[in-house]
C-alpha cells in the first residue's frame, strides 16, 4: 500500500525537492504538489522582470514539467486550512486532501495586518502572479494617462527598493510618465543592511527622481489615500504593499505551533516542533534554535536538507540537522546595469555585481531546465 506524501506549496525549497526526486524516485510512495499555479517565479529575477530585462519563461519554474519527471501529481489549488489529527489539508477549492507525510512551503505574505484598509486598497507583492498582472495594467495606464501617475511603494527592504526601481526605470524607458513615493516605517532605507549600502541607494533613488518617505509607519489606505501615524497623508493613483513577511493565518488556527508572528516553529531537522510527520520550510517556518531572515536565499538553502529529511522519515531512520550559514550575500539590483553586494559589513557597487548576480540566477535557473543531471 503506497503512502502520501503531500508538498504544500510550490516554493522555493519544494522545487529542489522535485528536482532531486526525479533523480531518484523513492517506491511506494505518491508524491503530490498542492500549488494553484504552473508556473513558480524565482525571487531573485522578479525585479529584472518587472525592468524588462528578463522574460516570463526567463525567471519563471514549469511546475507541470518538474512534477511529470518525478512522477507527482500537481493539484492547481491553494491551502486554507489544516486538521493536523486527521492528517488532512483543506484546499483553497474546497476539497480535502489526504497525507501520511506533510511539507509546507508555501511562502509568505506581505506584512500589512496593522494597517486598516490594506486588503481593499492596493496590490501585494504575493501572489506574484496577480501581483505581475496588476503590473502590466499599471504600465498600460502610464502610457496612456493624460497626467503623470502617482504610485506608492510601501517597503523600504531590498525588494521594495529593487521593485520601485525597477518599475520606475520600465516606465520612463517606455515613455511613461509616473511619479514613484518609496514609503518605509523606519527612519533609514533598508534597515537590515551596512550604512554604504544604505547611502549607495539612497543616492541611486534620488538620482531617479524617487522620493523617499521614511520613519512613520501607514496605519489606513482608503482610496487614493495613505494616513500616517502622525496624521498625515499622502495620496496616490497606486500602492503597492511590499513590506515584510506576514504568516498567513491557517497555521496557527490549525493547532501548529507557531511563533509569536504566527510562523510554523520548526527544529533543526526541519520538522514541526508539535507535529512530527509535518516539515515546514521558507518564509512560513521559523527555525527555533537558528531564526534567520525571511529571504528567498534561506528557502533555496533549505531545499536538499529537507529533500534528504523527507526520505529519512519515509524510510524510518533518522533524520540529520540542518545548520543555515550565518550570513547571507545580498545581490541588489538597481536596473541600470549594475548591482550592489550586501554581505555583513561589506559591500561592492558596479557592473561587474550585476553580471555576477545575472551569472548566479540564470545558473539556478538552469538546473530546472532539462538540466536535472546536475547536483
Amino acid at each position: 500500500m503506497s503512502r502520501r506524501l503531500l508538498l504544500a506549496g510550490g516554493g522555493h525549497s519544494h522545487i529542489e525537492v522535485l528536482r532531486r526526486w526525479a533523480l531518484a524516485p523513492e517506491p511506494g510512495i505518491e508524491l503530490v504538489l498542492l500549488s494553484p499555479d504552473r508556473h513558480a517565479a524565482y525571487s531573485g529575477m522578479l525585479p529584472g522582470h518587472i525592468a524588462g530585462h528578463y522574460s516570463h519563461t526567463d525567471c519563471h519554474i514549469d511546475l507541470d514539467a518538474l512534477c511529470d519527471a518525478a512522477g507527482a501529481t500537481r493539484i492547481a489549488t491553494t491551502v486554507a486550512g489544516l486538521d493536523p489529527l486527521a492528517r488532512r489539508v483543506i484546499a483553497g477549492d474546497g476539497s480535502t486532501q489526504d497525507y501520511d507525510w506533510l511539507a509546507i512551503n508555501v511562502g509568505s505574505t506581505p506584512a500589512t495586518a496593522g494597517i486598516a484598509g490594506s486588503d481593499r486598497h492596493g496590490i501585494a507583492v504575493k501572489p506574484v502572479a496577480r501581483f505581475l498582472a496588476h503590473w502590466e495594467e499599471l504600465r498600460a495606464a502610464a502610457l496612456s494617462a493624460p497626467r503623470a501617475l502617482e504610485l506608492v511603494v510601501v517597503g523600504n527592504g531590498a525588494a521594495g527598493v529593487e521593485v520601485v526601481l525597477a518599475m520606475q526605470r520600465r516606465i520612463a524607458g517606455e515613455g511613461g510618465r509616473a511619479h514613484f513615493t518609496l514609503v518605509g516605517d523606519s527612519p533609514e532605507l533598508l534597515p537590515a543592511h551596512p550604512a554604504a549600502v544604505r547611502r549607495r541607494f539612497a543616492q541611486k533613488l534620488k538620482d531617479r527622481g524617487i522620493r523617499l518617505r521614511m520613519g512613520l509607519p501607514v496605519i489606513r489606505a482608503s482610496a487614493g489615500l495613505l494616513k500616517f501615524a502622525d496624521d498625515s497623508s499622502l495620496t496616490f493613483d497606486e500602492v503597492l504593499w511590499i513590506t515584510g513577511a506576514g504568516a498567513p493565518a491557517w497555521p496557527r488556527t490549525s493547532g501548529l505551533e507557531c511563533d509569536e508572528r504566527g510562523f510554523i516553529r520548526i527544529d533543526a531537522t526541519l520538522r514541526s516542533l508539535s507535529h512530527p510527520e509535518v516539515f515546514a520550510s521558507g518564509d512560513v517556518a521559523g527555525m527555533v534554535d537558528a531564526p534567520r531572515p525571511k529571504s528567498g536565499v534561506y528557502a533555496v538553502r533549505q531545499g536538499p536538507p529537507l529533500h534528504d529529511n523527507l526520505r529519512c522519515a519515509l524510510r524510518g531512520e533518522p533524520l540529520r540537522e540542518y545548520r543555515p550559514q550565518r550570513r547571507a550575500l545580498a545581490l541588489i539590483s538597481s536596473s541600470d546595469g549594475s548591482a550592489v553586494a550586501s554581505y555583513g559589513p561589506l559591500s561592492w557597487q558596479g557592473e561587474w555585481v550585476w553580471r555576477w548576480k545575472e551569472r548566479i540566477d540564470r545558473g539556478f535557473m538552469a538546473r530546472y531546465r532539462g538540466n536535472s543531471d546536475k547536483n
